[in-house]
């Protein structure tokens, strides 16, 4: 949308899919290459939604997310890495059976096949330290056994998932992340929308 409030190139005029025109599609790509420019952005307000909310854990589920993100990138791991430990819990508040979903479908167009396997799965692996307490099989993730990113799974749940629960760690504000997030969203690698000639969907 452009500055004053108006598509650049106007509305579509059709009623109907079957009754759309190239012309049409060319004002609903114009506009949608303004709106996606705004996605890294749209995406950090949901994660801050996350605030206030605990849970019952001792941190909101944003400072939780936030440890996450900082430990992993105080550890060295590269953007990537980092953005999806900031990520992995968005889904909380609207997947509440299945929030690692959530994040991996937001995920998925822009990161590598490991880095998407390890938001998918974190919630069973994540398991493996406290299932045992609520009935469950802490060891649901042995079914992955000889997965080739099992351990790449399992160790972002040791080293960063679980430990990230301690009110007094300084963590980085999310406005340190915006950068990271906005780079590593930029450009799609998969997309349904993804046109083979462009580098960005339509």
């Amino acid at each position: 949308m452009g500055a004053d409030g108006h598509e650049p190139l106007g509305r579509a005029e059709f009623k109907s899919f079957l009754e759309s025109t190239d012309e049409d599609w060319k004002k609903i790509s114009a506009a949608n290459g303004l709106f996606q420019k705004g996605h890294a952005a749209r995406v950090l307000d949901h994660l801050r939604l996350l605030d206030g909310d605990y849970g019952g854990f001792p941190v909101t589920r944003l400072h939780h997310s936030l440890q996450t993100a900082t430990m992993a990138h105080r550890a060295g791991k590269d953007e990537e890495y980092v953005v999806c430990a900031l990520l992995h819990d968005i889904g909380d508040t609207l997947g509440v059976f299945n929030h690692p979903d959530i994040a991996a479908a937001i995920l998925k167009p822009f990161v590598s096949d490991a880095n998407l396997w390890m938001v998918e799965n974190h919630g069973i692996f994540q398991g493996y330290y406290f299932f045992h307490h609520i009935g469950l099989d802490r060891n649901m993730r042995d079914q992955f056994r000889g997965h080739p990113h099992f351990e790449h799974c399992a160790q972002f749940c040791h080293l960063f998932d679980q430990p990230s629960f301690d009110p007094a760690y300084e963590v980085m504000p999310l406005e340190a992340f915006e950068g990271m997030v906005g780079r590593v969203m930029e450009r799609p690698r998969r997309s349904i929308y993804l046109r083979k000639d462009a580098q960005s969907a339509i």
